[in-house]
């Protein structure tokens, strides 16, 4: 055993000899490594990830389930400033199906529990009441947070008294919602309509009219009911709906495009609209001549006469007013004579354009456009830290959309003075924003094995470089230790001088008992024998 290990010995020292020193530092690089990997693969096998067991909670709730953890001994911590509870991966799972066997979390809501409980036989009339409206309460606050974009919801219902007199009129119920909507969520008619029939049949006697909604930035909500336009109040609603239509499309590209400009927290903008809602027939029945620089019309008909008389003129005599039938003082026809006459009449009958026009003018045409920007400055504190250029270049921006959003009919009679009263930017602070919290992802990524695999990549990458270059330097070193061996016993050294024979046979006796022990003990045995 030992010499085997002497032979390992042996190898390594001449195998780590015979390296260079570049594949020295390979070697040794490579080594140091694999255990630098290792020991990261057992800290992070080793580590704990904790997942989110529960979100949004209350004081309350996290301060239950907080409680519950550490009574069964499960290490826990708090995020999210109390609202968010997490655990390690591995339980997560399980926790979720025991809690909700232990009825946790409880929110302070009354569900159906509450009646297994507080149900007696000294229950009384109010206290059944309260139950009840309590659990209408929880199961519709338990229904709109199921709505996509809702985070959480307020819900408070009152129900009508029952009369202890007889009455035909029934009471009405009325309910009020507040929503916790999620950060970049938003609430259109698609969804806030369905909300309000939701509620309005969750609840006995509650008509449309008497329901309030609204999210947690306090903006209300209103049910639009586009199936009747035959009131007034409807034709104001809609008109009322458009016009927010067209200010909000508005206000949403100034916000994008000016958000890209200074940040999309750093502008607020506000526009405001006049519409016109006049929806005008009109027909027009126009006469205009065909050339209009001469006034003429198109000669649809000529005529044209000519008369021509050759004669005798008759010579003035006779006495003046004898006659009966005579004029005095008119001269009277004595006789014959020559005389002529010649008549011209030309007659042109013109036609003119005659133009019939049926113009229906659309609605809807913004008469007036006012919009107002207010950009926070880089630097709150100081307003300067906003250059002059930039303002300048948001109010040549807003004077474009002024430009293509108004009425031709009327931008035709305005000068750029009066587009430039329109609009308004200034450079103040923002006081009171509401800062857009991200959400925690749920799963981790796990750094380590990424680490660990790109680690052991980079080894094996070593470690074949290494084989590759240290291949042929091992075949040749070890031709040149069988040439050495050979020569060795073959060859005498140029350098010694010849030994004697006596000192030949010792040498090979020393091999021999080194190399080939039982030879040499079964030579003695037969060196003694013959002695």
């Amino acid at each position: 055993m030992n010499e085997t290990l002497t032979t390992y010995k042996r190898k390594t020292i001449e195998f780590w000899q015979s390296r260079t020193s570049k594949q020295k530092g390979l070697l040794v690089g490579s080594v140091i490594l694999v255990l630098f990997i290792i020991v990261l693969l057992s800290w992070f096998g080793s580590r704990t990830y904790y997942v989110p067991l529960y979100t949004n909670l209350t004081a309350q709730e996290t301060g239950e389930i907080k409680a519950t953890l550490d009574a069964r001994g499960i290490v826990s911590e708090v995020a999210e400033n109390g609202t968010q509870i997490r655990v390690p991966e591995s339980v997560v799972d399980n926790l979720k199906v025991e809690l909700a066997a232990e009825g946790l979390p409880r929110s302070g809501s009354i569900d159906y529990s509450s009646f297994q409980e507080n149900m007696g036989f000294g229950t009384t009339d109010k206290e059944f009441n309260v139950l009840e409206r309590g659990l209408i309460q929880t199961e519709l606050e338990k229904l709109i947070r199921s709505v996509d974009g809702v985070q959480g919801a307020q819900v408070m219902v009152t129900l009508p008294e029952d009369s202890i007199w007889l009455s035909d009129e029934q009471g009405t119920a009325s309910a009020s919602i507040v929503l916790s909507l999620s950060p970049g969520a938003s609430m259109d008619q698609s969804k806030v309509k369905p909300l309000f029939h939701l509620v309005s049949k969750s609840i006995p006697n509650l008509p449309v009219e008497n329901i309030v909604i609204m999210d947690q930035m306090f903006n209300h909500f209103e049910y639009a009911d586009h199936s009747v336009t035959d009131s007034t109040l409807s034709v104001y609603e809609q008109h009322r709906s458009i016009q927010k239509d067209i200010e909000r499309d508005i206000q949403r590209q100034l916000q994008q495009m000016l958000g890209t400009m200074v940040g999309p927290d750093k502008v607020l903008v506000t526009v405001s609209t006049d519409i016109d809602f006049t929806k005008e027939n009109r027909e027009e029945q126009l006469v205009t001549p065909v050339d209009e620089e001469n006034m003429e019309g198109i000669a649809v008909s000529v005529e044209r006469i000519t008369e021509t008389y050759s004669g005798e003129e008759l010579p003035d005599g006779g006495i003046p007013g004898t006659g009966e039938d005579d004029i005095p003082g008119f001269p009277a026809v004595t006789g014959s004579g020559n005389g002529d006459y010649e008549l011209i009449e030309e007659r042109i009958n013109n036609d003119v354009n005659r133009i019939k026009r049926e113009i229906v003018e659309s609605p809807y045409q913004v008469m007036d456009l006012g919009i107002q920007v207010m950009v926070e400055p880089p630097d709150p504190e100081d307003l300067t830290s906003l250059p002059q250029e930039r303002l300048e270049d948001i109010e040549e921006v807003l004077m474009r959309v002024v430009r293509t959003s108004i009425s031709n009919d009327v931008l035709a009679s305005w000068e750029d003075t009066d587009i430039r009263d329109r609009i308004f930017v200034t450079a103040q602070p923002f006081i009171g924003k509401q800062a857009v919290s991200q959400q925690p992802e749920n799963t981790p990524f796990n750094w380590g094995y990424a680490i660990a695999g790109a680690l052991g990549l980079a080894v094996l990458l070593l470690l074949f470089l290494l084989l590759r270059k240290s291949k042929p330097q091992d075949v040749s070193n070890e031709t040149r230790e069988e040439q050495q061996e050979s020569v060795r016993y073959d060859i005498p050294d140029v350098n010694q001088e010849r030994d004697s024979e006596e000192k030949a046979r010792r040498r090979q006796l020393e091999k021999m008992a080194k190399e080939k022990p039982e030879e040499f003990s079964k030579l003695v045995r037969t060196w003694l024998s013959e002695d």
